[in-house]
């Protein structure tokens, strides 16, 4: 079907829009975190993978970190395997561990990989215990009451926290024209394996890349003010001080720390952009408007 006239120039629009974009990313490595609705919508699924896929053709180095919750929830119910949540954390004994890695490293990250890889991509699918790219130490959870003269430390299991990262692994892939595809799960030094928030697995990876971009999916439009207004082109100064004044509270808090640690640390700019758009990771690098919020520590930005 042929295109009218105006059609035709939208295209052409968009394209210019987009081509100093493409210019300044040509060769960069932007780490993506893919959850949330994104992840279990199927229209939204081809939406993400061919934003990937376009990346890797114009010159970009994505990675994808990925999740996986609710389907990890999903099993474990299936398998009368009851689970339990300590600030937001699920606790991971040894059966809840053997699912864990069951549906990240197996299930889900194979799927992320053949979506990609039917969308026109090359993509490989790792856990952060190949080639030990996720070096992981158990994670410590204190809570104190009042009353406490010290804090109690809660022991939620095999539940980690990034120790360190082999970026060997993820250069020989990249130089190898392969698109990454990471479960978050890691190994510890006495080879023990650990369940890790992907959140944080995507920051510490782009921090030790020295990434251009964070990307979070979300299931939210972005960062909003107490007037419920989406906040964007943020310094990690102000954003500071939306955690000290209050405006950042709960579920958002982890995310955005975890975005403010990996700019801080020297990834260009952290975007947490909602999951929920057609196409959002190409809208939020490739257009003026963008679909979220945009920390950085530069006080004026290009994208």
């Amino acid at each position: 079907m042929s295109l009218d006239r105006t059609a035709a120039m939208n295209i052409a629009e968009v394209l210019t829009e987009a081509l100093p974009y493409i210019q300044r990313f040509t060769g960069k490595t932007i780490v993506v975190k893919f959850g949330g609705n994104a992840m279990v919508d199927e229209e939204l699924q081809n939406s993400f993978a061919r934003d990937i896929v376009l990346m890797k053709l114009v010159g970009i180095n994505p990675i994808v970190v990925h999740g996986g919750g609710p389907q990890i929830g999903e099993l474990l119910e299936k398998l009368q395997i009851k689970s339990e949540f300590v600030d937001g954390m699920r606790v991971t004994d040894s059966a809840t561990m053997d699912v864990v890695e069951m549906v990240l490293g197996a299930s889900v990250n194979k799927q992320i990989v053949s979506l990609i890889n039917n969308n026109g991509g090359q993509a490989i699918g790792i856990t952060g215990k190949d080639g030990q790219l996720i070096n992981a130490r158990k994670l410590e959870v204190k809570r104190k009451t009042p009353g406490m003269n010290a804090p109690e430390i809660i022991d939620i299991g095999h539940v980690g926290e990034v120790s360190s990262i082999n970026v060997g692994v993820i250069d020989m892939l990249i130089n190898s024209h392969f698109i990454p595809v990471i479960a978050p799960i890691g190994v510890g030094k006495d080879g023990s394996t650990y369940n890790i928030n992907a959140d944080l697995v995507a920051g510490k990876i782009a921090e030790v890349l020295k990434a251009e971009k964070l990307v979070l999916l979300t299931n939210v439009a972005g960062l909003q003010d107490k007037q419920g207004q989406v906040l964007t082109g943020l310094s990690t100064e102000q954003v500071d001080g939306l955690i000290e004044d209050g405006t950042i509270y709960g579920g958002m808090l982890p995310k955005i720390q975890c975005a403010l640690d990996a700019v801080k640390g020297g990834v260009t700019s952290a975007h947490i952009i909602d999951g929920r758009v057609d196409h959002a990771v190409l809208l939020e690098i490739f257009t003026d408007v963008g679909v979220g919020t945009l920390i950085t520590n530069k006080r004026k930005t290009f994208a």
